[in-house]
């Protein structure tokens, strides 16, 4: 009976500091933030600045041509967005104007239909409860949120570019401050996270491409006005899994309603439909599942978790960051019952490839140390 109730005091205190955890999160978030994105950009540099070095480019060297890189592609995606969004809020007038007319013809068919069949009652005036207007607005507010982000760009940036000088002298401090043995199992729990995330980043960010090329290609054959900028938006939200690709098809297929007509939108949404099925039935259950090792209503509940904790970019990292949890999760005994149900069938298949990689990892950098780490002939 005393171990019995142990267990549910412990089970309390845990809940308990759960809570206590994630409420102290989302009320840090405005710093929480922009840390979880310098470390999750420093995982990403840590492979091209490892294979750099080794090439005898200097850290100093490589450190900045990565941070040339992300502010280039940072500043090409922000001003895409920001000027395109800009031109289609100018038209919302013209686009509400639209939207009024096509919506009162259609009440007007529904009208005639009801009165055929002896129904009583209107139709509701839909455009009284939304509209284009409404619509980019909210485009426009993400793109906001998106530049909001970017102001703290230069914090984001020093603190990667800090991790990134840590990371050479990092597994010596843990070494000296754990012993050899703790600093073996922590080093092999860091290498697992940064290939398990760099793994389903760059499986992502390869099918999140595929999907905004295909997207852009054909609006830009049905005729849709800013076939570059759905690209862009279906490329950037398709990395938040299950609805992302939804929300993206939204505005594009009523832009297409309200400009070139019905059959124009229909047509439209079909090359949404075939993009994203081909991509989220077929491509993706191959290699993301086998990539990431978590099954879909995981990914979908932690969608939620972190975006109701961190905001948008916590819905963009949503699976990264649960996908660390479940790896430092796994490496304890009490709670790795915990990492395998937030699993998917493959989990084990996945583990063996990311213990290979780290195995393989491990002995390169055994048997060829950075050269910032190799003794100078001056200590020597």
């Amino acid at each position: 009976m005393g171990d019995d109730a142990a267990k549910v005091n412990r089970l309390l205190l845990n809940m308990a500091a759960f809570v206590v955890i994630v409420a102290g999160m989302r009320a840090a978030s405005v710093l929480l933030v922009p840390f979880l994105l310098a470390l999750f950009l420093a995982v990403l540099c840590a492979t091209p600045l490892n294979w750099l070095t080794a090439h005898k480019v200097p850290r100093v060297v490589g450190v900045i041509a990565l941070v040339l890189v992300i502010l280039a592609a940072g500043t090409l995606t922000g001003g895409l967005l920001g000027n395109t969004v800009l031109d289609l809020t100018r038209s919302d007038a013209r686009y509400d104007e639209l939207f009024a007319t096509q919506v009162a013809a259609f009440d007007g068919v529904v009208a005639g239909f009801m009165e055929r069949f002896g129904l009583e009652g209107s139709p509701t005036a839909v455009s009284d409860y939304f509209s284009p207007s409404w619509l980019f607005g909210l485009l426009q507010q993400l793109v906001a949120n998106l530049g909001q982000v970017l102001t703290n760009g230069v914090l984001i940036i020093l603190t990667m570019v800090f991790m990134l000088f840590e990371m050479s002298s990092f597994p010596i401090k843990v070494r000296a401050a754990l012993g050899e043995k703790d600093a073996s199992e922590a080093r092999d729990g860091f290498n697992r996270v940064g290939v398990a995330i760099r793994r389903y980043v760059a499986l992502k960010t390869v099918i999140s491409l595929a999907t905004g090329i295909g997207v852009a290609i054909w609006l830009a054959i049905v005729g849709v006005d800013y076939p570059i900028l759905w690209g862009v938006l279906a490329f950037l939200l398709n990395y938040i899994p299950n609805i992302g690709s939804i929300i993206a098809a939204v505005p594009a297929v009523l832009l297409a309603w309200l400009s070139l007509g019905l059959g124009t939108a229909v047509v439209a949404a079909l090359g949404y439909l075939v993009v994203n099925v081909t991509m989220a039935n077929i491509i993706e259950p191959r290699v993301m599942g086998y990539s990431v090792g978590l099954s879909t209503l995981v990914v979908f509940v932690s969608l939620v978790f972190w975006g109701w904790i961190l905001g948008p970019v916590g819905m963009l990292l949503s699976v990264p960051l649960t996908v660390m949890s479940r790896i430092v999760l796994s490496t304890n005994e009490s709670t790795r019952w915990i990492a395998v149900l937030l699993g998917s069938d493959r989990s084990l298949e996945l583990m063996s490839a990311i213990e290979a990689e780290v195995s393989a990892a491990t002995s390169a950098v055994t048997e060829t140390p950075p050269a910032d780490l190799q003794p100078s002939s001056e200590t020597a």
